[in-house]
């Protein structure tokens, strides 16, 4: 019952998302001049979202609560994802109240914001769907020493280009502009720090792809990972062009 539970709740959850972003595209435009009926409606119905986001979160670290966890580079990738996701969706909610939106409206608060949810939160969980799929690919394990250090190197680098922009778009900064004041010359400096070491971190991704494509590294099992169930985790590594010759009995 509680699996089945924390199925639909996402599902609901999903769904939800989905309908209430399409009437929420006026968000972007408070500072526009519009009527304070329409700033309310579209405050309101922006902040909903946060609701069905908060369960999907809640789906995610309940999963995991009580759980016999082991910290492979696929867990991770999947962890960084929950807490940066976590904190663009909080600054989401910030942007989303009318009366401060003034202040941070096309400022580098909007891009940090943004940058959280689609930079750590889409693509750290692809990484994580990348690791944990590799093996099975190719059959062969994954050089675990690189691939820790590009979790690391881009954990500490997509921080160091992204959280300050919170500040400088706080203090005024705004987006899409070829130069900057020199007060925000301190905080840039970092930014492009981050944005540098941030790139160069996806060299060792790289790297540690050409090497399994290779096939270097130990052989693997059907199954890969400790405790994975499923019918793909029972055929072999790397899958063959035909997973079953004759249909798998499912129990």
């Amino acid at each position: 019952r509680k699996r089945l539970f924390g199925y639909a709740s996402m599902v609901y959850a999903t769904a939800s998302i989905a309908l209430l972003s399409f009437i929420v595209w006026a968000h972007h435009m408070f500072t526009t001049g519009m009527p304070v009926a329409a700033e309310l409606f579209f405050m309101f119905a922006t902040m909903l979202i946060s609701v069905p986001t908060g369960v999907k979160v809640f789906n995610w670290v309940a999963t995991m609560w009580r759980g016999s966890m082991t910290f492979e580079v696929p867990m991770l990738f999947a962890l960084a994802f929950i807490v940066l996701f976590t904190i663009g969706g909080l600054s989401g909610l910030m942007l989303a109240i009318t009366p401060v939106d003034f202040q941070y409206h096309d400022t580098y608060f909007v891009v940090a914001h943004f940058h959280y949810v689609l930079v750590t939160g889409a693509i750290f969980s692809i990484m994580a769907a990348v690791y944990y799929w590799l093996p099975k690919w190719t059959g062969k394990m994954f050089d675990i020493s690189l691939a820790k250090w590009h979790f690391w190197c881009s954990l500490i680098s997509v921080n160091v280009l992204f959280f300050p922009m919170h500040f400088v778009g706080l203090a005024g900064m705004p987006r899409r502009i070829p130069d900057y004041a020199l007060q925000f010359a301190d905080f840039n400096k970092w930014i492009s720090i981050g944005g540098f070491a941030f790139g160069l971190s996806q060299l060792i991704f790289l790297a540690l792809l050409i090497k399994a494509c290779r096939k270097k590294g130990e052989p693997v099992s059907n199954q890969v990972w400790e405790g994975a169930e499923g019918l793909e985790w029972e055929i072999p590594s790397p899958a063959p062009y035909h997973s079953f010759e004759t249909p798998p009995e499912v129990k």
